[in-house]
């Protein structure tokens, strides 16, 4: 039925029949949504309170309950309620709207929205501009390509990067990492990651590489991203990091 509802051509889908893989999933790769079938006898008792409890130390990723409207699940229902989770989904009644209900609860929807207009610290006004960090930020973290973005925006790498760093606006290899270290930060304040974690899911090469990282672009160590807020960080970039001294 998940299959059916998200296709593997537009969504990457894991299926995870016990608690351990459902949670080693956080682990391995960046989850969006997490759909949990809370109706399943083969989910029913620990083995569904093991994953339901991964809402609270996963705050960022919205947990989607799945099951029947029969008048036996209300408890169910009710339950979760009490697990944090963002939303339900009911077999036979939201197969149609389910894919739209989750990609606008998922992580990647909500970082892209609320980063959606670039901070005006960051002087990105002409529509190339808006239109690159609208692209980086509905990566949500994951690593873009300079190649793949100028692709997209049917220009030269050249001629994006030239462009996109002109008038003193930041350099656009620097406002990639930027945007990374805003989803590292999101994502280390949750309990169930770790710096070790956060790295991983966001593609870095190691914990060293996202600590790296860090001090270059927003002059702090990874281990303190957890403390800080979105505009705390791009105070930090503003305040002399945005370009390299070749770009």
């Amino acid at each position: 039925m998940m299959r059916a509802i998200f296709p593997r051509r537009r969504i990457r889908l894991v299926v995870a029949r016990a608690a351990t893989a459902f949670e080693q999933t956080f682990r391995d790769t960046l989850v969006d949504a997490a759909i949990v079938d809370v109706g399943s006898p083969a989910t029913a008792g620990d083995e569904t309170s093991r994953v339901a409890n991964l809402a609270r130390e996963f705050p960022s990723v919205p947990f989607i309950g799945w099951l029947s409207l029969r008048a036996s699940e209300g408890p169910t229902l009710a339950q979760c309620v009490t697990w944090d989770f963002s939303n339900v989904l009911i077999d036979g009644v939201d197969d149609a709207v389910a894919r739209d209900i989750v990609s606008r609860e998922s992580f990647t929807a909500r970082f892209a929205s609320a980063l959606h207009d670039p901070p005006g610290s960051l002087a990105l006004s002409s529509p190339l501009q808006r239109m690159t960090w609208q692209y980086v930020v509905g990566r949500a973290g994951l690593g873009v390509r300079t190649d793949s973005l100028a692709k997209m925006l049917r220009v030269t790498r050249e001629h994006l990067s030239r462009t996109f760093a002109a008038n003193g606006g930041p350099n656009l290899k620097r406002v990639i990492d930027l945007v990374r270290l805003l989803a590292a930060a999101e994502l280390a304040k949750n309990p169930g990651y770790d710096v070790r974690d956060v790295a991983k899911v966001l593609g870095f090469a190691s914990p060293s590489h996202l600590s790296t990282t860090s001090q270059r672009i927003v002059g702090t160590k990874s281990a303190s991203l957890s403390r800080l807020r979105a505009v705390d960080l791009l105070d930090r970039f503003s305040r002399g990091h945005g370009r390299s001294r070749r770009h």
